[in-house]
């Protein structure tokens, strides 16, 4: 196997070690940043007089005729990515290819390229969130009107509209695309140029190459730039957390879709069958992303559990960052996709939803809020309303649906006023405060969300 060192070693290193020590077929994700920052760094040690400009030009044109090749023109059987870069390089260029490393080390270079990858694949998962919210966005306004039961404890609580409750979901994504320009700027400075730990002799330009990557600034201090994974770790928080987010909507659509429900309908694109039963329609993909949540969750949990205890200064530890970036940036990816598909093509069962949105004695709350108005306490409000709604339960009625004669029956001090307050319909009207369902808080609510939502990027979070 090439490595980049092995002078001050008297034998080789054993085979077990070779390989559980190589990275190149993970590392081979940011193959396209590590040419990049080759380059940039090329060219810069050509402007500081560090080589020569004719030995920078070698450089820059080899590093080039790598991007136009791709990673297969790439050797495997090589210690990691830069050793793979450097031993094409020497193919193309000739003996100048030693010259590349002059003025840095791998620790700064993996952790520049792993930065840039990062900042470049979050920039990308931004549209997959605006399309989520687009998703979400379209059926809360088709829907707004549509009932449906609000729950607590995952019991029936209050009335809500289909519009309302997923627009809840629309402002998490909007959070999580705020998290995610808030994250770009953490990962957006640069490490290049830090050396193994404490810089260098040679005349560097920090400023240069800095600029050339698309960094904001180079990091202040080469000690922190070439230990800190801490943007890592945000980096993971945030893709769980976003996990976190997506297996609510999907426990929700497992849920619904389900007979027992019965609230929507998947579409074949989106569901499986069963081998040996027929009728079935398996939520799978709901499934699946609740399930690998998880992992996400996993790999957060077991990078922290990795930096815990480092000291300053590169430690081969931190190697193990990139492949839980990986899959947890890649299943965010996949699931805001797959949630916006599933949401797209979902059927709707109005009247089931809104037959839903009366049981379980969800205008209770309406009702107490009534008697409160008419000066009782709204204790004394609350304990009249828990009785009227146990007696209901105790004759088999349900409280919307209570006439002027059952009411005297179960409540003959209550003005039959009473009766107008408790339809489900009538329950959503009234719910008029800000974030509320009630048709003038919810398209205040909706006005609010579209224009975030045409904005590029996401400078806000409400």
């Amino acid at each position: 196997m090439r490595k980049l060192w092995g002078g001050a070693f008297a034998e080789g290193s054993h085979e077990l070690v070779d390989r559980f020590g190589q990275s190149t077929e993970s590392d081979l994700r940011f193959w396209r940043e590590d040419v990049l920052g080759s380059i940039a760094h090329a060219r810069m040690l050509g402007d500081t007089g560090i080589v020569t400009p004719e030995e920078s030009a070698a450089l820059v044109a080899g590093l080039q005729r790598i991007l136009e090749e791709g990673p297969e023109s790439l050797l495997m059987d090589v210690e990691d990515i830069h050793t793979a870069v450097e031993a094409r390089l020497e193919a193309i260029a000739g003996p100048v290819a030693g010259k590349l490393h002059t003025a840095r080390s791998r620790n700064d270079q993996v952790a520049t390229d792993a930065r840039m990858w990062l900042r470049d694949t979050l920039r990308g998962l931004q549209p997959e969130i605006k399309r989520l919210q687009s998703v979400l966005l379209s059926i809360a306004a088709e829907h707004r009107k549509t009932l449906m039961p609000g729950w607590t404890h995952q019991q029936p609580a209050q009335p809500v509209t289909l519009g309302f409750h997923l627009l809840a979901h629309f402002w998490a994504m909007q959070r999580h695309g705020w998290r995610s320009d808030r994250l770009i700027e953490i990962v957006n400075v640069c490490p290049l140029g830090s050396g193994a730990l404490a810089g260098t002799g040679f005349p560097i330009d920090r400023q240069q190459t800095a600029r050339e990557l698309g960094f904001s600034n180079p990091m202040p201090n080469a000690l922190d730039a070439t230990s800190d994974r801490s943007w890592a770790l945000d980096a993971l928080y945030w893709a769980a957390s976003l996990m976190v987010d997506l297996s609510r909507i999907c426990q929700e659509l497992v849920l619904w879709s389900g007979c027992e429900f019965g609230f929507v309908r998947l579409s074949d694109a989106v569901t499986t069958g069963s081998s040996i039963m027929p009728q079935k329609r398996n939520p799978d993909m709901a499934e699946l992303i609740r399930g690998r949540t998880g992992r996400a969750i996993g790999n957060l949990t077991g990078f922290l559990a990795t930096m815990k205890a480092l000291p300053l200064g590169y430690n081969r530890d931190t190697q193990d960052d990139k492949p839980a970036l990986f899959e947890s940036l890649d299943l965010a990816r996949d699931s805001l996709q797959l949630v916006a598909l599933m949401l797209e093509g979902a059927d709707w069962n109005v009247k089931r939803m809104a037959q839903a949105s009366g049981e379980g004695f969800t205008t209770a709350t309406e009702l107490a809020d009534f008697l409160a108005q008419t000066g009782m306490t709204f204790r004394q409000a609350h304990e009249v309303a828990g009785k009227v709604s146990r007696a209901c339960e105790q004759r088999g009625w349900k409280l919307h649906q209570l006439t002027g004669s059952r009411l005297a029956e179960i409540a003959p001090d209550l003005p039959r006023q009473a009766l107008t307050v408790l339809s489900p319909s009538g329950a959503v009207r009234r719910r008029e405060s800000f974030g509320g369902p009630g048709p003038k808080a919810l398209n205040v609510q909706l006005r609010r969300a579209k224009a975030l939502a045409a904005k590029p990027g996401f400078k806000e979070f409400v």
